[in-house]
This record gives structure tokens, C-alpha cells and sequence, in this order.
């Protein structure tokens, strides 16, 4: 057994479950009983001086140890940054940067959330534009409307069928994303379970942005121009989101933009910006 044996990982105040040698000292208990005996393993540590890996029980008194755990390494390859020979063979780390290639490689979902009326179109096609000036990894645009028509014809306005149509649009941009493009999507996703399912989907392939279009229902009924809201108001529109439909607005989002205050143009640039810090975007370019 060894450091961390089974562990389930961390709770929701990012806590670990289990101590690092718990399953060890659980297991320890029930030998006899079970007559199975344990062969216990301690985290392994680089001695620099020695060139060698021992037990992290059994280092020296002062003596140099390295190590790089699970997350760095993680980090090192999201940022492209050097994994020492010490660590691994030069081979295994060139499968490593294959299959787990830094940010600005890797495919991401910019995945929007808003009440209709919001800006989420018009902030997505204003990025989109940015995406193509920069060039680089291939961008889709699944706008809500378009995938309404294209993708969910077939489909109402019920809760169960919001959450096939949502779920649809994270399945084709894990796709997209999977692949090393960039997806842009543009739905109302009203409901916290379908958007976290969705990134559930997304993360294990790339990076997860979602945005909120936190503009108030108030400015949101005030550009209407097909006059949707005043129509779910006198009961003519069924189940219209933040009428007759609840919105769920998300604690999570990335980035939140309130488009009366800021223009398309600056509502992109704030999502560009975001990208840079995180890496998937270089600052001189798309990757």
C-alpha cells in the first residue's frame, strides 16, 4: 500500500478526505484478522547529493531532497515549463507533453450563460473575431439560436428538454475541444446542474471558461425587440427564462460581464485578457 492508497481526494472546502498514510494505518489494524500482510510504501524523494530515490522516512539528517508532486507536474506541463531529468526519462516526458500539451495548446470551451437579451451573441461574435485576427486553433461559434434550429428542432422548452439541448452543445464543444479547437457557446443555460455537468465533460479534454452575462432582467426586457418578455408576461410565451422559468444564475463563472456596462468590443477583450492569465491564449497571440 502505498502514499495515499485509494485516496478519493479532496472535499468540498478542498480538504483532503484521508491523511496521506490513513489506508496504511486502517489496513494495519485488520491484518491479522484478514491474514493478509501489508507491504507499506513511504512517498519516494530524489537525494540530490546521491543521485538516488529513497523512502521519505529514511533520508539522512540534513541532508537536500527534491521532489515534484502530482499538482506541479500538472502545472509544469499546462505552462510549457522544464521537467527536470531528475524527475523522469527525457522519453516519458516527451509522452507527457504529447498527451497533456501546455494551455496555449490545448483546446477550450468559452461557454456563456445569460438571460436572453443579455449580449451573449454579440460579446461571442465579437470574440470570434478576435479568434480569427489571432489565428492559430481552429474556432467554432454554437450560438443558442442556431443550435435550436440546426441540432434541437425537434425539441420544446421543458426543463428535461433545455437540459438535451445544453448537453448537446457541451458534447459537441468536448469534441471540438478534445481536438484542439477552440468552441464558443452562446445558450441561455439556465439551470447549475446542466452547466456543471457540462464542464464535466469538457475539462478532462481542455480548458472550461464559462462566462456570465450578469445584465439585469430590467435592461434585458428594455432591448427586446421581438418583444418576448412582454409576450411571457401576459402568459402568450410559456416557460421563458426569468419570467415563467427560474434562472439559476451561476456562483462559479470565470468571468462575469454586465454588458450596460461595457461595449461587445471591451466585453471580448476582458474575456481575451482572462485567457492570457490562464495561459490558453499567448499575449501576442492565439497559441
Amino acid at each position: 500500500m502505498g502514499r495515499d492508497h485509494a485516496g478519493p481526494g479532496k472535499d468540498t472546502d478542498g480538504k483532503n478526505f484521508y491523511g496521506p498514510y490513513d489506508a496504511q494505518e486502517l489496513f494495519k489494524k485488520h491484518e491479522e484478522e484478514m491474514g493478509v500482510t501489508m507491504v507499506p510504501f513511504q512517498m519516494m524523494v530524489y537525494l540530490e547529493n546521491e543521485d538516488r530515490y529513497i523512502p521519505s522516512d529514511e533520508v539522512p539528517k540534513g541532508a537536500k531532497v527534491l521532489d515534484i508532486s502530482g499538482t506541479e507536474l500538472r502545472q509544469r506541463l499546462n505552462e510549457g515549463r522544464d521537467i527536470p531529468a531528475w524527475f523522469t526519462y527525457p522519453e516519458v516526458v516527451q509522452e507527457l507533453r504529447r498527451s497533456y500539451p501546455p494551455r496555449h495548446k490545448q483546446g477550450v470551451t468559452i461557454f456563456f450563460t445569460g438571460l436572453s437579451g443579455s449580449g451573449k451573441s454579440t460579446i461571442a461574435n465579437a470574440l470570434i473575431t478576435k479568434f480569427l485576427e489571432m489565428g492559430g486553433r481552429p474556432v467554432t461559434l454554437l450560438d443558442g439560436d442556431l443550435v435550436r434550429k440546426n441540432l434541437s428542432s425537434e425539441l420544446g422548452f421543458s426543463k428535461e428538454h433545455r437540459d438535451i439541448n445544453i448537453r448537446r452543445i457541451g458534447y459537441v464543444a468536448s469534441e471540438i475541444t478534445k481536438n484542439g479547437g477552440i468552441a464558443v457557446c452562446a445558450p441561455i443555460a439556465p439551470y447549475e446542474a446542466t452547466r456543471k455537468a457540462v464542464r464535466q465533460m469538457i475539462e478532462p479534454f481542455g480548458g472550461f471558461i464559462l462566462v456570465h452575462a450578469a445584465t439585469s432582467i430590467d435592461v434585458c426586457e428594455q432591448r427586446d425587440r421581438k418583444g418576448l418578455y412582454a409576450k411571457a408576461r401576459a402568459g402568450i410565451v410559456k416557460e421563458f427564462t426569468g419570467i415563467s422559468d427560474p434562472y439559476e444564475a451561476p456562483t462559479n463563472a470565470e468571468v462575469v460581464i454586465d454588458t450596460a456596462k461595457l461595449s461587445p468590443e471591451e466585453a471580448a477583450q476582458t474575456i481575451i485578457l482572462h485567457l492570457e492569465r490562464e495561459g490558453f491564449v499567448g499575449a501576442n497571440g492565439n497559441g
